[in-house]
C-alpha cells in the first residue's frame, strides 16, 4: 500500500492525499495558517516515472502569488521533508523517491469550451495540413 506522509492512500489519490497532509502537518506550526492559505489556492498533480522511479508532485501556482509566497510554501515544505518521521512517499514502506516542482506554466487548451484565441484544431495543425498539396522541394545539390 502507498503511503503520504505515514497516511495509506490509493494510487489515484496521492496527489490530494499529499496536499491533504501537508495542509494537516502546518496546521501545528506557528506559520501555519499563511500556509494553509497560500495551499487551498494551489493545484496539485502526481506523476511517477516508470524508468527512473521518481515521484513528481506539481503544485501549480496561480498568477497572483508573489516570489516571496512561493518561496514561502518551498520553505515549508522543504522543512516538513527534514523533520518528518514519515517519508513524503513510501510503497509496503520502502521509501520512494520524489521532487516537489512549482510551476504556473499552463498549456493552451486547443479544443472545447475554453479554447485559447488562434489555437483551434484547425489553426493549430494547418502548416501541416497545407504542406501536404505542395510540390516539395528539389535538392539541386543531388
Amino acid at each position: 500500500m502507498w503511503q503520504i506522509l505515514g497516511v495509506n492512500a490509493m494510487y489515484v489519490e496521492l496527489a490530494d492525499m499529499w496536499k491533504y497532509r501537508m495542509i494537516e502537518i502546518a496546521e501545528d506550526r506557528e506559520d501555519g495558517k499563511k500556509f494553509i492559505e497560500l495551499m487551498k489556492d494551489v493545484e496539485v498533480s502526481h506523476m511517477l516515472n516508470g524508468s527512473t522511479e521518481i515521484h513528481t508532485f506539481y503544485v501549480e501556482l496561480p498568477e497572483s502569488f508573489s516570489p516571496e509566497d512561493i518561496q514561502f510554501l518551498a520553505d515549508v515544505i522543504l522543512d516538513v521533508a527534514n523533520t518528518s518521521e514519515a517519508p513524503f512517499i513510501s510503497l509496503e514502506e520502502e521509501y520512494q523517491h520524489c521532487q516537489v516542482i512549482f510551476t504556473n506554466d499552463k498549456e493552451p487548451e486547443i479544443i472545447g469550451l475554453d479554447k485559447a484565441e488562434g489555437y483551434s484544431a484547425g489553426a493549430a495543425f494547418m502548416p501541416v495540413l497545407t504542406s501536404w498539396g505542395k510540390q516539395p522541394n528539389q535538392n539541386t545539390e543531388f
